[in-house]
């Protein structure tokens, strides 16, 4: 079996997938655990399905799925963070966007006539069919994202734990969830690369959960959240080249069964 996965590393497409899930499993542990500190799981999950009207209305007009995705749900989540800090109470605003841009998603692809597992691609994700121009897409990505989340990082961990306070030391609450939301919206772009629109919720908030479940620590919590995410990825890349089952299916299992023993133990 080792034989075997070391013989894998020696193909382009598995190397440039563990490359990509690695960046998306890196920026989805970081950005994951201020998600759960803000409280903002549901709006990450729709970011993720509204994605989806992106990604398919790209292939109408020959464009990159990832392009797509990123532009639409960039746009959603500059239009959620009008709502400002308010957007965890926001739930009706958040889910009417959803339904919309999951009714526009499944006109885009009614209306598509290409190659019809392009859909699937867009639902599940396709990490072992990462080109080379995509790696480098999300590598940049990633890099700016964490840029932009590094410059920002103490003041978004002190509005997300103390958010009065915070605003009565001149932090504006507005511009802070305004830039978090948008570095959301990458995240969610590369997570959806590895495990698709559908799962979305499964990387980007099933290790920082974990992670907030095992540590009390801010740093301690994050790094967990992040080794949790590139553990859950690699062990997937693994099992879907041994198995040939999807791997989402394998990446979706192990954060249930460890979130699942985690809430066990604590009992």
């Amino acid at each position: 079996m080792l034989d075997s996965l070391f013989q894998a590393f020696s193909y382009d497409f598995i190397q440039h997938a563990f490359l990509a899930g690695t960046l998306a499993a890196i920026l989805a542990g970081v950005v994951g655990y201020f998600v759960m500190l803000r409280q903002m799981a549901f709006a990450t999950h729709a970011l993720g399905h509204i994605g989806f009207a992106g990604a398919s209305g790209a292939l109408l007009i020959s464009l990159s799925p990832l392009v797509g995705q990123f532009i639409l749900t960039l746009m959603a989540a500059g239009a959620m963070g009008l709502l400002g800090e308010k957007i965890s109470k926001n739930d009706m605003v958040i889910g009417i966007i959803l339904s919309f841009c999951l009714g526009l998603g499944s006109l885009f692809l009614s209306i598509y006539n290409g190659y019809a597992g392009s859909a699937t691609i867009i639902l599940f994700g396709n990490l072992l069919g990462v080109s080379a121009q995509d790696l480098l897409a999300m590598l940049c990505l990633t890099l700016l994202s964490l840029f932009f989340l590094g410059f920002i990082a103490r003041r978004l961990l002190f509005s997300s734990l103390e958010p009065e306070i915070a605003e009565a030391k001149g932090i504006s609450l507005f511009w802070i969830s305004l830039v978090f939301l948008l570095i959301l919206a990458a995240a969610v772009t590369l997570t959806s690369q590895v495990v698709g629109i559908i799962l979305i919720f499964t990387l980007l908030v099933g290790p920082a959960a974990i992670a907030i479940q095992w540590t009390k620590k801010f740093w301690t919590g994050m790094s967990v959240s992040v080794l949790v995410a590139m553990i859950t990825v690699w062990l997937g890349i693994g099992l879907a080249y041994l198995t040939d089952w999807p791997l989402s299916f394998w990446i979706s299992t192990s954060i249930f069964l460890l979130y699942s023993i985690t809430k066990l133990a604590s009992i």
